[in-house]
């Protein structure tokens, strides 16, 4: 039975049985503390917590899943054993206040062994039995309706009905909240089947669990109290790849006579077989005994499963429109990538390789999840971008770690500070590190690596001047500031009253019973204005907000002696300063819904800043924006503007919000969340403030267009009037061109290109006569050279060359006179520039070029280095250079 054919006959099981299939939902979680939908049950929470009433009292899906971070990770683990994934799919059947245990109960066991033919004989059920300190009873109920299964078998109950405590077979949502006892079905894998139970929940891999039926029937409140709910549910989860394992492995229960493997199955096997075509290894299934591979093909097969299921987890995390990038989900899925492309390593692939596995997987499964096909450009783009990416730094970084490694002995520990380095220059994660140390038989100091780390941590919040906001330790949620400043009308003269003070060396905040004044939140900035308050004006520069929710009015000086608690205040906000923030922060929501227009709706804020003449956009993507793609933007941007549609703004529950309404990068959002709807072609959770229409914003201009990390970009734009005086600004500069270079505004890029060409050639001409030159002064350095052995040693201070000369005249003279060791320095532009080149014949005598120039750079109070056959290195002028080059001897040991 191939897998294909088991998930469908699920489906159609259930189907039968009167349930609604459904679709699996998306890779990325509607709940904002989940990195990754992790189960079958997350997309139906709602109707479990009774927020919202399920549109059908019964349900089945397969849920794709991903367990690689947070509380569920299996990352480490894939690999070395037959069964542990960061993506598998799980088979689910749900009852929402409809049937319970009886039906939920005798359904599986008739799709098991009625459809699929399962061996009653070899399977055993578990029922919830407390032990000391374990909530609810023994599930009576539950047990009856098995053991009535099994003596209709002819199997005795006392042996297939086994019991568990609350580990096993008592399951809750958290630690409050809906919850019940569950069964789960075990089957035993022995040659004989003959086990009796013995081996039901004893971490055997002989006897593993097929299904896990949740009855939720109780509810759990803080006081440990477990009260029934009023309406119960059924809650099921069977792992789709285990299924396929069990059919597969044993030949339809034919042979029990090898261990069953989740990588032994259709599942899996297109995937190897093109990962083989492409690397001309073989999978023989073999699995490490000790944890660590002991020959060739352990390692071999240890890569197969990694790149086999890292290749899934990530094209179908893509095609959910989660990016490999720098921040939480993102940044799992790039360790995720990264580590299959350190494994891709054993395979012998030195080049990008995940983008040519990619279409065999889309076309394997897409016929079941479409959205593979649909997003398949993506897909590859963003693989062969990334690994592209990854490679550029991983031969580095292998490289210093081998250097790092050669005299350490087996049980040996890495330093905190090198693989600190590893981290921070090479783009190494922690865990991979500790993957190659493991390989090498040595552990890593974590501790020391979480040291540095923090102290990285420090000095990036010193470098970001915030200010430390200081918050009464009476302060509670009863003392937040209700905002006012929705309604354009409360910014001016808006009465209220001061009820606290807060100074902080110089500076002087007062808080208020309400304001319109927008605290600095979400990328927008904080409003100014001024305050009347005892009898005076005051400015006020900016606006906080504390961990209590107060809004803080920094004042711009601090009146003396004054005591504004408990006055009367009439606010003004700065109107025109709040205008402009507004129209840039509306302007970025429509820049939101333009990238993904045009790029795709793989698109996501991954942070902004709104000021009154600027916005930023940083979002997740792939790779540079082309030039046409950032005029197409531009176009249908100021296009939609130009429409001038109204923008409304509602509040809704978190779980009513409607489904095309997107939610901003990892908002922790609360129980209600703001909407602000666009023409309906804009629609966002956001708390900020924003136009009432689209044409207050005027036009937009995307001045800048630029990578901060790899899978991340950002946008600098400008909005309303800073976009006119930037295109002012342009304009003009255009106009001083055409008057510069004599003629008309469509004639200056021809004009430019003529005067490139005559630079170009000219250029030509003057080279022609350096390399002249320089092939006389190679000819000099030759006839210069000191014969020490086998080996021509030349060292020469040369006059006047910078970095790029210097090194290409040290390669020319090396190339003629080899075996050598080349050491030339140079003046130029007020700097030493250095370099050293030795033969192959030089770097196997002893002599290391990266040596030669961290000592001369040393002696000159400065900095190089490189490889034992190329380095380079420059110094501040200021000392004796010929005399520090004298210095330099190239005596070698032995």
């Amino acid at each position: 039975m191939k897998a294909q054919e088991i998930r469908q006959s699920f489906l159609d099981f259930f189907e039968a049985k009167k349930h609604q299939i459904v679709q699996s939902a998306s890779l990325l979680p509607e709940s904002p503390n989940l990195l990754f939908t992790n189960a079958g049950m997350n997309q139906f929470v709602p109707f479990f917590l009774g927020d919202q009433k399920a549109p059908f009292n019964r349900a089945a899906d397969t849920q794709k899943c991903i367990r690689a971070g947070g509380k569920h990770n299996d990352l480490e683990d894939v690999g070395f054993d037959t069964y542990h994934h960061t993506f598998f799919e799980m088979l689910g059947n749900w009852s929402f206040g409809d049937y319970f245990k009886k039906e939920a109960i005798e359904w599986s066991w008739e799709l098991l062994t009625k459809v699929w033919k399962f061996p009653a004989n070899r399977l055993y059920a578990s029922v919830y039995k407390p032990g000391d300190g374990d909530p609810a009873e023994f599930d009576q109920e539950a047990y009856d309706f098995w053991a009535a299964i099994f003596e209709k078998a002819g199997l005795d109950p006392k042996n297939h009905v086994v019991t568990g405590g609350k580990k096993d077979n008592f399951w809750m949502m958290g630690e409050t909240g809906p919850c019940g006892p569950c069964s789960e079905l075990h089957i035993d894998l022995t040659q004989d089947g003959d086990t009796q139970g013995k081996l039901v929940n004893a971490d055997s891999h002989l006897c593993i669990e097929i299904w896990n039926l949740v009855f939720i029937q109780f509810n759990a409140d803080r006081d440990g109290n477990f009260s029934p709910l009023s309406a119960q549910h059924v809650d099921t989860g069977m792992g789709f790849e285990r299924v396929a394992a069990v059919i597969q492995s044993t030949h339809g229960f034919t042979d029990f006579s090898k261990p069953t493997s989740n990588y032994d199955t259709d599942v899996f096997s297109p995937i190897f077989e093109k990962v083989s075509e492409l690397s001309g290894k073989s999978y023989l299934s073999t699995l490490p005994a000790k944890g660590n591979p002991a020959n060739e093909q352990e390692e071999i097969d240890v890569a197969f499963r990694v790149i086999g299921d890292h290749l899934r987890a990530l094209c179908f995390s893509i095609a959910d429109g989660i990016l490999p990038g720098n921040g939480d989900r993102n940044y799992v899925l790039r360790r995720i990538l990264r580590r299959g492309i350190r494994y891709g390593r054993t395979l012998g692939f030195e080049k990008p390789f995940f983008h040519l596995l990619a279409p065999t997987l889309i076309e394997q499964m897409s016929s079941f999840f479409p959205e593979l096909r649909n997003r398949e450009e993506l897909i590859i783009k963003t693989l062969l971008s990334e690994e592209e990416s990854f490679n550029k730094t991983l031969d580095r970084g292998i490289e210093l770690f081998n250097r790092e490694v050669k005299d350490l002995k087996p049980g040996d520990q890495l330093s905190g500070n090198f693989t600190f380095k590893l981290y921070d220059t090479y783009g190494f994660p922690l865990d991979l590190t500790e993957l190659m140390a493991r390989e090498s038989e040595l552990s890593v100091n974590v501790s020391g690596f979480e040291k540095e780390m923090e102290q990285q941590r420090e000095r990036a919040r010193q470098a970001h001047k915030s200010i430390d906001i200081l918050v009464s330790e009476e302060s509670n949620d009863a003392d937040a500031t209700e905002f006012s400043g929705f309604e354009m009308n409360n910014l001016k003269n808006f009465s209220t009253r001061c009820i606290d003070v807060i100074e902080q060396g110089d500076t002087q905040y007062l808080v208020f019973e309400k304001t319109p004044f927008y605290a600095e939140m979400g990328g927008q900035v904080g409003d100014s204005g001024s305050v009347f308050i005892g009898d005076q004006t005051i400015p006020i520069v900016n606006t906080l907000k504390d961990k209590a929710e107060r809004f803080l009015h920094q004042l711009k000086s601090s009146p003396d002696k004054a005591d504004f608690s408990g006055q009367d205040a009439v606010l003004n906000v700065h109107l025109e300063r709040r205008q402009a923030i507004q129209r840039h922060h509306t302007a970025t929501h429509v820049l939101h819904w333009a990238l993904r227009t045009v790029l795709g709706e793989h698109i996501r804020q991954a942070g902004s800043l709104v000021e009154p003449d600027r916005l930023r956009f940083d979002f997740s993507h792939f790779e540079a924006i082309k030039p046409k793609e950032i005029e197409e933007i531009e176009h249908i941007t100021n296009k939609k503007l130009l429409l001038n549609d109204t923008l409304e703004s509602y509040e809704v529950p978190f779980s009513e919000k409607p489904e095309e309404v997107i939610a901003f990068f990892d908002e922790k959002y609360g129980d209600k969340v703001r909407v602000v709807n666009l023409g309906g072609w804009s629609q966002e959770l956001c708390g900020g403030t924003h136009v009432s229409s689209a044409g207050e914003i005027g036009s937009l201009r995307i001045i800048s267009e630029s990578a901060i990390s790899a899978g991340t970009r950002r946008i600098e734009a400008v909005a309303g009037f800073s976009a006119f005086q930037w295109t002012d600004q342009r304009v003009s500069l255009v106009q001083e061109l055409t008057r510069q270079l004599a003629c008309k505004p469509d004639e200056v890029t021809d004009r430019i290109s003529q005067i490139q060409a005559k630079n170009k050639e000219l250029d030509k001409k003057l080279r022609a006569f350096e390399q002249k030159g320089q092939a006389g002064l190679a000819d000099q350095l030759i006839e210069s050279a000191e014969q020490v052995g086998a080996l021509r040693i030349i060292k020469s201070v040369i006059a006047d060359k910078n970095s790029n000369d210097l090194r290409s005249l040290a390669a020319q003279v090396n190339k003629r006179v080899a075996p050598s060791v080349v050491l030339l320095a140079s003046e130029s532009g007020g700097k030493f520039g250095m370099v050293c080149i030795c033969s192959q014949e030089a770097v196997d005598a002893g002599h290391q070029a990266g040596k030669y120039i961290s000592e001369l750079a040393g002696k000159l109070g400065g900095k190089g280095g490189g490889k034992p056959d190329f380095a380079m290195g420059g110094a501040p002028n200021g000392l004796n250079l010929k005399d520090a080059l004298e210095g330099i001897s190239f005596h070698t040991e032995g």
